[in-house]
């Protein structure tokens, strides 16, 4: 039962993207000079997910927050993920790319937002009134998997269109685990 409404949730919210979101995105991921990709939380997570797969795409990631994080630079793409658009830390991050003139993309639950209004292009994941409380999928839960779902789809746009092989995505996986 709870799988089948998790399944309908984010099946819906996904339904309710712009389908052209991937292309859009892939553009913007190979028109930059490097990539830092930036959350709080659960979507921090979700961004390390993400992360991981640029990686094995071949493109030069960093994710904001880690010890080895190089500076930000002109040219480079700030991605942010963010339901909200308002978290302080994030917004803190976005006014210093900003600064700085790197580009800045908001992946959120809201096309208006504080991060929004300074950020290049936002991609709003599903519409404002899928997100009321859902029994059972508590707490941003909707947006976070709704948008880990859609960066998977990113992804395997971005190999398909590439035509990356899975071999080669394996040789650009962590070997140190």
């Amino acid at each position: 039962m709870h799988q089948q409404l998790i399944i309908e949730k984010i099946s819906g919210v996904l339904e309710a993207t712009d389908d052209t979101y991937d292309v859009k995105l892939t553009q913007l991921l190979d028109n930059a000079k490097r990539i830092f990709i930036a959350g709080a939380g659960r979507s921090k997570l979700v961004g390390n997910f993400f992360a991981m797969r640029l990686v094995h795409g071949g493109y030069d990631v960093s994710v904001v927050g880690e010890i080895v994080t190089p500076s930000i630079k002109n040219g480079d793409l700030l991605i942010i993920i963010s339901g909200s658009g308002e978290t302080e830390q994030l917004i803190a991050f976005t006014k210093s790319a900003r600064k700085i003139g790197a580009n800045i993309v908001l992946i959120s639950a809201k096309s208006e937002s504080t991060i929004g209004d300074l950020a290049d292009a936002v991609f709003q994941i599903g519409s404002p009134e899928q997100y009321g409380k859902v029994l059972g999928m508590p707490m941003g839960t909707v947006f976070e998997l709704s948008t880990l779902l859609f960066l998977e789809a990113t992804i395997s746009h971005i190999i398909h269109d590439k035509g990356i092989p899975e071999e080669v995505m394996r040789e650009r996986h962590a070997n140190l685990e």
